[in-house]
């Protein structure tokens, strides 16, 4: 028996048809090592049926013989079409979701609960966000981007022991890390992910001028979702988002602001 719920009821391998088994894949934006990254953003999407999306976007890789890898900081006059153009497919495509939790590595939070060990963290913020979308009839099956990490650091052990441990159930079949390159979901989940921590650091000047290729598609994402006139510190929420950004970061603006 697999011990999960449903209104209150314990569920069966039996009741496979009661049980939701989504695909998660995660990525992040901002760097744990680098003191000069003041922001860090996880996110990931989720999907019953990857199929559908990534169908839908080789087909377009084919038709317009677009074969690079799609990555926000990477994003020029080139390739933001087609960036722009996964975009579109991922807000058509039916029952994605897409959930991330951004923090400021200066902030009071971050320091007091995850500056020890960066790697640790990166887990830590990971789980944290994996948990956070979990429903109680939902098993997950995480496909992360590789991150090289120190030996000792086992992030696909720790992050399906320790959730399961805490929900007392199977919430996380299993974990895996790839190379973004040969994945296009987690090359969307980066887009998604590199717009979110961009815009952070633009609405709190931590950084000033900013690269026209990047601001078009953070334009062109806020306006697809219908936020063009604010931005993400107060975070995002939708039947497809659930963008939190953590208070800390909201402090680095002018007290004028912070307010509103």
């Amino acid at each position: 028996m697999i011990k999960l719920f449903k209104d209150n009821k314990k569920l069966n391998l039996s009741d496979y048809d009661k049980i939701w088994t989504k695909f998660c894949f995660l990525d992040e934006s901002g760097s744990l090592n680098n003191i000069k990254d003041t922001f860090f953003t996880v996110g990931f999407i989720k999907c019953s049926q990857p199929y559908y999306i990534n169908s839908r976007i080789i087909y377009e890789r084919r038709k317009n013989n677009f074969y690079d890898e799609m990555k926000f900081n990477k994003l020029s006059k080139n390739n933001i079409g087609f960036a722009k153009l996964a975009l579109d497919l991922f807000l058509s495509t039916k029952s994605l979701q897409f959930c991330s939790y951004s923090l400021d590595k200066e902030g009071e939070y971050f320091k007091n609960t995850f500056s020890e060990n960066p790697w640790k963290a990166y887990e830590d913020i990971s789980i944290r966000v994996l948990e956070s979308s979990i429903s109680d009839n939902e098993i997950l099956i995480i496909n992360a981007d590789y991150v090289s990490t120190p030996k000792d650091i086992k992030f696909e052990v720790n992050v399906k022991r320790k959730i399961n441990k805490k929900l007392k159930r199977l919430a996380i079949a299993g974990v895996c890390r790839f190379d973004s390159k040969t994945n296009d979901l987690l090359q969307l989940a980066d887009l998604i992910v590199g717009t979110i921590n961009y815009d952070l650091k633009l609405s709190t000047g931590l950084i000033l001028k900013g690269d026209k290729y990047k601001k078009r598609f953070l334009n062109y994402f806020k306006e697809k979702i219908g936020i063009s006139d604010r931005n993400f510190i107060d975070g995002f929420r939708s039947h497809i988002f659930n963008i939190f950004v953590d208070k800390d970061i909201k402090q680095r603006l002018p007290l004028k602001l912070r307010e509103k």
